[in-house]
């Protein structure tokens, strides 16, 4: 595609919310991000922005152009072709010279990384990056200088073409970073987070196991009793919410009352974003730490979160009920819960099946439907134990991932030989006889 073909728009975007970026080489690479708030002055925030625009604007067009791909065509071109003709545009459109070439050519490979993951099947197509809902951009080859701390809670990254932009220093930058991203938030806020390779938290080496069931009441019951639950808004911000919706949706589009209520709204609900970010962070360490083996179900989130609306022809049924179930879902961060468990206790979690957990008695092995009297109330109708319904399904998810351990003798904390089926009398509740739970 020649530069002349390059529409001058600048609607366009990259992706800037890259929490954690996964590497398949000869082993599964996962890196994390340390973010910080970063507080640019007006003129430096005028620069970031326009580095947002130029990497939504590249981005844009590569989806553009394998968009344009049909049978039959010429194949779409790859980065290194990509690259020559952002050069070409460069030299021809002085808002692309004045940007940062370094910027632009991120934006490129971060999309010929995306479709390397799309053909991989590990994640969708790239999809259109929209202004002032994808707002970011990446700097590679990141020296050990570009960070610095300048006092106890202050610090300043390099930003190219905008020069020394201050963050809060909340915690030491890793040593070992070799790109950071910058990111704008609907709240009006702007991040940067430098990608480094943690370390998986220690194994406990205690030899105990915990069931975690997770549920909409309930965030996360273990089996050892403990029901957790996930912060959100208070009764008085939730309020507020609700009533800024309404004014919302009164608010004439375009008009400056309606910019501010979209604000206004936003800041809610990254705080309550902020909030269970925090609480998945905490709750997995903590399991991490304690528990040598982590069973959770093994549920696929983003099908159980689609929307029930159908089609014209084939409309959905009770379609406000699943979206109100959607939201509970979502906002008790399940999907989060077990990447963070993968992520720090990498070969120690254990995925059942779900299937029957929450009918099946913990004691006695027995399923049946009516033993789960209500959300909260599980009574056997077999031999009468009664137990709270999260924490039954907790124990039974801990006794099947003890059967899988020992069945396929990957991990051996829960004693045995390997490749033995398990006793069944040292999985059960109650009965655990020389083997700690």
């Amino acid at each position: 595609m020649s530069a002349s073909s390059f529409r001058m728009e600048k609607a366009c975007g990259m992706d800037g919310h890259g929490a954690f970026l996964v590497l398949s080489v000869a082993v599964r690479i996962v890196a994390r991000v340390s973010r910080y708030r970063l507080r640019p002055t007006p003129v430096q925030e005028r620069g970031l922005l326009e580095h947002c625009k130029q990497a939504r604007f590249v981005w844009n067009l590569a989806v553009e152009q394998h968009t344009h791909w049909r049978p039959g065509r010429e194949g779409a071109p790859g980065f290194a072709e990509q690259c020559r003709q952002l050069t070409e545009a460069r030299a021809a459109f002085p808002w692309l010279r004045c940007g940062s070439v370094i910027v632009q050519q991120q934006a490129l490979k971060d999309f010929a990384q995306a479709m390397a993951n799309f053909f991989a099947g590990t994640h969708r197509h790239p999809t259109w990056r929209k202004a002032g809902r994808h707002e970011g951009f990446r700097i590679v080859a990141v020296r050990p200088g570009d960070a610095r701390r300048l006092s106890r809670h202050v610090g300043e990254v390099k930003i190219p073409k905008v020069g020394w932009v201050r963050f809060r220093w909340s915690r030491p930058v890793p040593a070992e970073v070799k790109s950071y991203r910058v990111t704008l938030d609907h709240a009006g806020r702007w991040h940067v987070a430098f990608a480094a390779i943690p370390d998986p938290v220690p194994a406990p080496g205690n030899g105990h196991a915990v069931g975690v069931d997770r549920g909409v009441a309930v965030s996360a019951a273990l089996s050892t009793g403990e029901l957790l639950h996930a912060p959100g808004l208070t009764s008085g911000e939730a309020g507020r919410l609700l009533r800024l919706q309404r004014r919302l949706a009164r608010a004439r589009r375009g008009s400056n009352r309606r910019a501010r209520l979209k604000a206004a709204i936003a800041r809610l609900k990254a705080r309550e974003a902020d909030r269970r970010r925090d609480w998945v962070d905490k709750t997995t360490t903590s399991l991490a730490r304690d528990f040598d083996v982590i069973a959770v179900e093994d549920m696929d989130v983003r099908s159980m979160t689609r929307s029930a609306r159908g089609t014209i022809g084939e409309p959905g049924r009770r379609v406000a009920q699943k979206a109100g179930l959607n939201r509970g879902i979502l906002a008790h961060g399940w999907g989060a819960v077990l990447q963070r468990l993968e992520h720090k206790a990498p070969g120690r979690v254990v995925k059942v099946r779900s299937a029957y957990t929450s009918q099946r008695c913990s004691a006695c092995g027995i399923v049946n439907r009516d033993s789960r009297e209500s959300q909260a109330v599980f009574r056997c109708r077999s031999c009468g134990h009664a137990d709270n319904t999260d924490v039954n399904a907790a124990i039974n998810i801990r006794t099947a991932a003890g059967h899988a351990v020992a069945a396929r003798g990957a991990l051996q904390p829960l004693g045995g030989a390997r490749k033995r089926e398990p006793q069944p009398d040292l999985l059960c509740v109650g009965r655990t006889v020389g083997i700690p739970f």
